[in-house]
């Protein structure tokens, strides 16, 4: 069931627990996380950024709609750090519904007129936006965000006047995670409490990106304190590379060189990572709240007179 982002964030922002948002870069990886999420009942985005979309083709989209369409679990489809207003526009064109336009690194002033352009322009058709307030470093060595080594935390009372200022569906914030992974020399400073911050100063579902190689009680924590959207990117890629290259170097490529052989095994280590994530978000077993809703007693039009016109462009 293909949902808005909108749609499924409001539901864990009402009974506590965090939607991961998989940047499944692949066939192999989405129909993984595709399959442990039905098993597990667990509501997911798939998020695709725009370097990993150049690289899957416009085509794939159709895929992930068309599985999405065919399964009962709630998914979003979702672009991961849009940078521009053409690249949203053009996710919209292919049915994402929900965008996120990264205008962070600008100034203030900059990042509220492009991000209420979106609005104006996603609202429209019903898709959901997510904007992001303060910085998330960048290791390096990831497909996500900008290249930058520093953290701006947000700050409460911006994000407040930003939400109004926007309409923005949800707010991506910084409390000191970073994209990729960490150097081994490195330990990530997060501070949860920012968010709790944050959750008090606005009414709308907060997100936190950069979430890979961070540990799982800071980001519970996080979840605890009003986190409803975590992207996975890193995590997941690392698991499915490092299995697939054992099972490379542990076979004579003359006789294991099917794709059919080549990528279970790694995509069975992508799902035991997509488990631990779902888990650890409170999200197993979440469907069924999608499927509650008041009986429609009424039908507020008259079926009889409907005209052609009223679903007109």
């Amino acid at each position: 069931m293909l949902v808005s982002g909108d749609r499924l964030l409001q539901v864990a922002k009402e009974h506590h627990f965090a939607i991961p948002a998989f940047n499944a870069g692949s066939g192999q990886l989405f129909t993984a996380t595709l399959e442990k999420a039905e098993e597990l009942q667990a509501p997911f985005i798939m998020a695709i950024h725009p370097t990993e979309l150049e690289f899957l083709r416009d085509s794939f989209v159709a895929q992930v709609i068309d599985a999405a369409n065919h399964t009962d679990l709630p998914i979003a489809l979702h672009l991961d750090h849009g940078a521009s207003y053409e690249q949203v526009i053009h996710a919209i064109h292919l049915g994402f519904t929900s965008v996120m336009i990264d205008a962070s690194l600008t100034d203030y002033e900059q990042n509220v007129a492009l991000t209420k352009k979106v609005v104006e322009a996603a609202h429209a058709t019903g898709v959901s936006v997510e904007a992001e307030l303060g910085t998330i470093a960048d290791t390096g060595n990831d497909v996500e965000g900008h290249l930058t080594d520093n953290v701006k935390y947000t700050d409460p009372e911006t994000a407040k006047e930003f939400v109004a200022a926007t309409g923005i569906d949800s707010l991506a914030i910084a409390i000191g995670t970073a994209h990729g992974l960490y150097p081994k020399d490195v330990k990530p400073k997060l501070k949860p409490e920012i968010a709790k911050a944050v959750a008090e100063a606005v009414d709308i579902p907060l997100v936190l990106h950069g979430a890979s190689d961070n540990p799982d009680d800071k980001i519970a924590q996080a979840i605890e304190y009003g986190i409803n959207k975590i992207n996975i990117s890193s995590d997941i890629k690392i698991a499915f590379a490092k299995d697939l290259r054992t099972v490379l170097n542990e076979n004579d490529p003359d006789e294991i060189r099917e794709p059919k052989v080549l990528f279970p095994s790694p995509m069975i280590a992508t799902q035991k990572v997509v488990a631990q994530k779902i888990k650890l978000f409170g999200d197993v077993d979440r469907t069924k709240l999608y499927y509650q809703h008041e009986p429609v007693n009424e039908i507020p039009y008259d079926i009889k007179n409907l005209q052609v016109e009223h679903f007109s462009a």
